[in-house]
């Protein structure tokens, strides 16, 4: 480059000592340039990671169109980044949809499909999510339920400890969960009821000792987990910044997830006798028998029906519980976000907000999680990524997407090198242009959901035994009618398979037995989102050339 300028420089006819000056303020400017860049290169901290999980919120927010539910702090977030409004989990249940996240594979690669199997034991090398950034520099940590239960991953996936908090005299203590003293008794004397009729081990081993199903105490924030563990992972970010490096800094919200428990003030932000209840309120016509369970995970409750009907009146509490839940886990995440912009660090952090399933409050008949359709599978999932998407912030992305593709987003958003075992895609090229289209369909499974209790795992003998026997017997004879010759318990509870996999504008839901996978369906779903959204028909069996298609293409992009 240097002849080329002395060249030109010569071509003008200039003096010598003219272009010698010239020449060293040409070469003293790239070299300045060139060590400029270098430094901001190598000093230049990598992004930091808030990801925010919450426990069984569906995509009924404010952002997500809902006049009722009110999220402020949520929908705050999402006009500060790229919001997803077809993203789906790979299982409605809490263990397998957070191990599958979290490791980037879906449940049958981890081969955790209930909420009693841990991947480690059967993946022992796979990666996680924080543990990859830990092992890149990455301080790790979290507060309350980033995985499942005891699958906590300790030892791999966590470089510290959270900072615990001290609360104040005015925090009461609780007991099951409960603050409220009358409420804590109805949990004590239902789980001594409980354990003289049913025994001790079957009630501890099935989680069925429990309290009211709902709770409105004036009490802090911080009397319930969510308040609690918010505060402590504030206190651990403002420890981690007073360090270089880059932080993965975890907050797994419980609420919404039963019981709905939430203080007093959130619940007074809706008018209970104004709330609206489900209006479809029928299994699909033609629908899998299998697909839906009775509702035991609320019928458990110390003061829930446990076989007849929700009356109207119960349903608009029950909504009510669960959205004052979901107005306190917002009010939680405007603290931590609040906290993350008061530190300093906001223009360096990725945000990642997403819950591990959603949630039917009546819809189909149905209160729960755990099924094959949209209700359950759809979840509220929200990126902000500095630097990437400054200028969509605000928009909305109508692409199918999944959340095993956030492992790999998170891989190309901090510049390192994806595992080989990734089974997602990264989303980068659309929180550039929210308006790019799905690459692929979107896949869920579930097996067999009406024979499993909310653990995902088959009804044991003695859970069958428990007060839930007459619901059970009703499920059966459901699946026996529908199914005749190929009824057989030990196959429908152990190894059917629901795989659903949604496209733009269906969800077909192929039942298999799993250890033939090759043969024929034993029973097939397919609903027209585009033109039924609430999935009220099963329209499979008139459109055969339909299913042909879907299964064909199921088969060449999910195994």
């Amino acid at each position: 480059m240097n002849i080329v300028i002395l060249n030109k420089l010569r071509s003008k006819n200039y003096s010598n000592l003219y272009i010698m000056k010239n020449i060293n303020f040409i070469f003293l400017f790239a070299f300045t340039f060139a060590i400029s860049f270098n430094g901001f290169s190598q000093n230049k901290k990598q992004p930091n990671i808030l990801f925010i999980a919450v426990d069984d919120l569906r995509a009924e927010l404010g952002t997500y169109g809902s006049d009722i539910v009110k999220s402020p702090n949520i929908d705050k977030l999402s006009n500060s980044g790229v919001q997803f409004n077809r993203a789906y989990c790979q299982q409605a249940i809490c263990g397998p949809s957070r191990a599958s996240i979290m490791t980037g594979a879906r449940p049958e690669t981890i081969n955790v499909i209930d909420l009693f199997q841990d991947f480690r034991d059967n993946r022992p090398s796979i990666i996680t999510i924080p543990q990859y950034l830990k092992n890149n520099g990455y301080e790790t940590v979290y507060t309350g339920k980033i995985f499942h239960g005891q699958y906590t991953d300790e030892e791999m996936s966590w470089s510290r400890k959270a900072v615990k908090v001290k609360v104040g005299p005015n925090v009461p203590e609780t007991e099951g969960g409960y603050a409220l003293a009358e409420n804590q008794l109805m949990y004590l004397k239902n789980k001594i009821a409980l354990e003289e009729k049913y025994g001790e081990k079957v009630i501890r081993e099935n989680w069925l000792a429990k309290g009211p199903e709902t709770e409105c105490a004036d009490v802090p924030d911080e009397t319930y987990e969510d308040g609690y563990n918010t505060l402590s992972a504030i206190a651990t970010l403002n420890e981690m910044t007073k360090s270089d490096k880059p932080w993965f800094l975890g907050l797994g919200l419980l609420k919404p997830h039963l019981d709905w428990i939430a203080p007093k003030k959130y619940w007074d932000m809706y008018d209970e006798s104004s709330i609206p209840i489900a209006t479809q309120v029928n299994p699909p016509k033609d629908g899998a028998s299998m697909g839906l369970s009775e509702s035991l995970e609320v019928r458990v409750g110390a003061d829930m029906p446990k076989t007849a009907e929700f009356s109207p009146e119960l349903q608009k509490k029950l909504r009510h519980g669960y959205y004052a839940c979901v107005s306190y886990i917002d009010a939680q995440i405007g603290k931590m976000v609040q906290a993350l912009k008061d530190s300093g660090q906001y223009d360096n952090t990725i945000i990642v907000l997403w819950s591990d399933h959603g949630f039917n409050l009546g819809e189909m008949g149905y209160w729960g999680k755990a099924t094959n359709y949209e209700m359950a599978t759809r979840v509220p999932f929200i990126i902000v990524a500095p630097g990437v998407t400054d200028k969509v912030k605000g928009q909305q992305s109508e692409a199918l997407v999944e959340l095993v593709d956030v492992f790999p987003t998170l891989c190309d958003l901090t510049g390192l090198q994806q595992p080989k075992h990734l089974e997602g895609n990264s989303l980068v090229p659309i929180l550039k242009k929210p308006s790019l289209k799905s690459s692929k369909p979107a896949f869920s499974l579930f097996p067999t959901p009406a024979l499993r209790e909310w653990a995902a795992r088959p009804f044991t003998p003695p859970f069958r035994t428990a007060f839930f026997m007459p619901l059970i017997e009703k499920i059966e004879t459901k699946i026996k009618t529908q199914m005749g010759d190929k009824w057989n318990r030990k196959t429908f509870e152990k190894f059917v398979m629901g795989y659903a996999m949604r496209t733009d504008k269906y969800r077909i839901i192929i039942w298999k037995d799993r250890r033939f996978p090759d043969d024929t369906p034993l029973f097939v779903e397919l609903f027209d989102n585009e033109n039924d959204p609430e999935e009220t028909v099963n329209i499979a069996a008139e459109n055969p050339k339909i299913v042909k298609e879907l299964t064909t293409l199921f088969n060449k992009t999910y195994y």
